[in-house]
C-alpha cells in the first residue's frame, strides 16, 4: 500500500512539472520543485490522509491520493499564473506580490497608498491599482479571496479592530463592484496583530498599516 501511495506522489510530481535549478558551481545543482509540483504533493498527501481518517479501503486510499494530486497540481498551476499576472500588473504601484506560506498568492497594500490616517475610505488615486487586481480576478472568477486589514499598535483594539475591518470591507466591496464574485470574497480586520515591521519607528508603523489580499484556487 505504501509503495502505491509513493508511486502516486511521484506521478503527481511528474504530471505537475518539476524543474531543476543549478544553484551552485561545479555542477552541484540543487533540484527544486515548482509550486505546481508542491501542490500535487500536498494534494496527494491530503487525499490519502482524508481517506485514511475515514477508514476506507486501500484502493480508496490510493484513488483519493491520486485525485488529490491532480487537484493540488492544478491549483498550484492556477495560482502560478495568477501570481505572474499580478506581478506584471502591480509593478511600480507600491503593492508587493508574494507567495504566502499556505500557498496562496499574497498582495500587500501599504496604508500610505490606500487610506488616509484613521480613515476607511479608499484614496481615489488607488482605484487604478485595485482595478488591475479586479481585472485579473474577473478573468475567470475562480479565485477565493480573503481581504485582511491591519493597523499599527497605536491606540487599542476597540479602535484598531473596527478600523481594520472597515478598511478590509472597503477593499472587498470595491472589488465586488468591479465584478469580482461577492460570494468568493471574505473580509476581516485583525487590528495590530501580525506586524511585519517594528512599531517602534514611524516607518515601521507605516508598513504595519496595510491591507493584504490572499488569493486561493477555489476550483
Amino acid at each position: 500500500m505504501r509503495a502505491l501511495v509513493i508511486s502516486t506522489v511521484v506521478g503527481a510530481l511528474a504530471l505537475s512539472g518539476c524543474q531543476s535549478m543549478n544553484t551552485g558551481g561545479g555542477g552541484n545543482g540543487v533540484s527544486q520543485y515548482d509550486k505546481t509540483a508542491i501542490g500535487g504533493l500536498i494534494g496527494a498527501a491530503a487525499g490519502y490522509g482524508l481517506s485514511r481518517s475515514n477508514a476506507n479501503s486501500s484502493a480508496q486510499n490510493n484513488r483519493a491520493a491520486a485525485i488529490g494530486a491532480i487537484l493540488g497540481g492544478a491549483g498550484g498551476l492556477y495560482l502560478d499564473k495568477k501570481e505572474q499576472r499580478l506581478r506584471e500588473q502591480m509593478a511600480g504601484t507600491g503593492v508587493d506580490v508574494n507567495r504566502n506560506s499556505d500557498g496562496s498568492v499574497g498582495l500587500v497594500m501599504p496604508g500610505n497608498i490606500t487610506f488616509d490616517t484613521n480613515q476607511s475610505t479608499i484614496k481615489s488615486n488607488f482605484y487604478t491599482t485595485l482595478n488591475k487586481v479586479a481585472q485579473t480576478l474577473t478573468e475567470d472568477n475562480k479565485s477565493a479571496i480573503l481581504v485582511t486589514g491591519y493597523t499599527d499598535n497605536t491606540g487599542n483594539d476597540s479602535i484598531n479592530i473596527p478600523l481594520s475591518q472597515a478598511r478590509a470591507q472597503a477593499v472587498a466591496s470595491y472589488l465586488a463592484g468591479q465584478g469580482v464574485s461577492r460570494n468568493k470574497i471574505n473580509a476581516q480586520g485583525n487590528g495590530s496583530a501580525n506586524p511585519i515591521a517594528s512599531n517602534a519607528t514611524p516607518s515601521g508603523r507605516e508598513q504595519n498599516r496595510r491591507v493584504e489580499i490572499s488569493i486561493y484556487a477555489s476550483q
